[in-house]
């Protein structure tokens, strides 16, 4: 009993935790899903070339998102149009570094990990981008390559060489259906439907004449509604599997295997599932670090922790397919263990040592954080509630399918 009543705090205080980074999540992927023109993501990363890979990177890498936020400002992305590459490149990016936990390291891990960490998580990027690109099935990349963004939303549509640099509702004749997005399009590329399949005209092609106060209002009902419908279930399996592992795996399990391989292939397993954000990794690779584990191994956790987690993988492999699944799971685990094994060259072979802090301290907020934290939580809990009460509602009175299916 002890225990569950330990698991059920673990969970409440990951969920407290996590709940303003996710909507702050939520509210940057309503924003680009109402503002950023179509144009713009299809120019810097419409595509999956070595280009768009690399400037979801180096864009996503100061945002301040960790694991959960990212989330649903990914799939905004995905959704206003940006490649599987690139958007990979961006999930690996955003969560493993940032401008907080850059200076977090510093502050307790010292100047290297500050330095180290965010050039990990942009080659990290990259690499895993390069991956999705290179190995994911040739159908996909076939669409991936397509001249415009919004013509693989439609099969049909994008066939037709006199669509091809148009959005497939605004070119669509009239005798034929728009609907039929929803029907002719693969699953594994849903996450590009929203925003075209609708008998009005897309929100990015009007969003320049809408008053303010009409884009605020569309802005949230997207972000807090379909968006945040879409990750809970994830979210929620995540969050529990993270409190099982604070609740049940010790850390002198952790710490018991060296500085060798193995030490770092048990931190890749064990930070894989773990939901976790960079600035929250910071404390616990400190505890690590003081208890025996290498630089490189608190840095393959420091790295695989936020940049995969249950959820994360939920997301992926229902947006972008299993095999971007598979590769992005791969590349995260190979290109943490080694950036690992590079940093404890480094180290041995410069002295570097010195430059490396070993505090021993825990990351607290305040009390009016801790007061902020909580509020964003019942808020946090609340949309949740009430979508699952409007979707239990909208199934009871026979609505929920087609409004669902109208764009996903």
């Amino acid at each position: 009993m002890t225990d569950i009543t330990l698991l059920f705090d673990n969970f409440i205080g990951l969920f407290i935790e996590s709940a303003p980074w996710l909507l702050l999540g939520l509210l940057v992927a309503g924003i680009m899903h109402e503002l950023v023109p179509v144009s713009l993501l299809q120019k810097h990363m419409g595509n999956n070339s070595v280009g768009a890979i690399f400037k979801a990177a180096v864009i996503g890498a100061p945002l301040p998102l960790c694991s959960c936020g990212v989330i649903p400002a990914a799939l905004g992305l995905r959704r206003s149009g940006a490649s599987k590459p690139a958007t990979v490149s961006f999930l690996v990016s955003t969560p493993e570094t940032g401008v907080d936990s850059v200076s977090v390291s510093y502050a307790l891990l010292g100047p290297l990990f500050a330095i180290v960490r965010p050039v990990a998580a942009i080659f990290s990027a990259i690499y895993t981008g390069l991956m999705v690109k290179f190995f994911a099935e040739p159908d996909e990349r076939k669409q991936q390559d397509a001249p415009a963004i919004n013509t693989n939303q439609c099969a049909e549509s994008a066939a037709k060489p006199a669509m091809a640099t148009s959005t497939c509702c605004s070119t669509a004749p009239k005798e034929n259906p728009v609907s039929s997005c929803a029907t002719t399009q693969a699953p594994n590329d849903t996450a590009q439907s929203d925003g075209c399949c609708s008998s009005k005209s897309s929100p990015k092609n009007t969003s320049a004449t809408k008053p303010l106060g009409a884009k605020i209002t569309t802005l949230l009902q997207f972000s807090t509604g379909k968006l945040l419908q879409d990750i809970t279930l994830w979210l929620l399996i995540g969050l529990a599997l993270a409190a099982a592992i604070q609740t049940w795996v010790p850390t002198s399990f952790l710490t018991q295997w060296g500085d060798g391989f193995m030490a770092m292939l048990v931190m890749a397993v064990i930070g894989v599932p773990m939901y976790i954000c960079a600035t929250a990794s910071t404390p616990l690779a400190v505890g690590f670090l003081s208890a025996g584990l290498s630089p490189g191994a608190i840095l393959v956790f420091m790295l695989a922790g936020p940049a995969t987690n249950v959820s994360t993988m939920g997301m992926i492999g229902k947006e972008l397919g299993r095999r971007a699944l598979i590769l992005y799971i791969f590349s995260i685990t190979s290109a943490s263990i080694g950036f690992g094994y590079l940093l404890n060259y480094l180290v041995d072979t410069f002295a570097l040592t010195q430059f490396i802090a070993h505090p021993v301290s825990g990351h607290h907020h305040g009390e009016t954080v801790g007061h902020l934290y909580t509020l964003c939580g019942i808020v946090l809990a609340g949309l949740i509630i009430k979508n699952y009460l409007q979707k239990s509602f909208n199934k009871g009175t026979g609505t929920a399918k087609s409004s669902a299916q109208s764009c996903h």
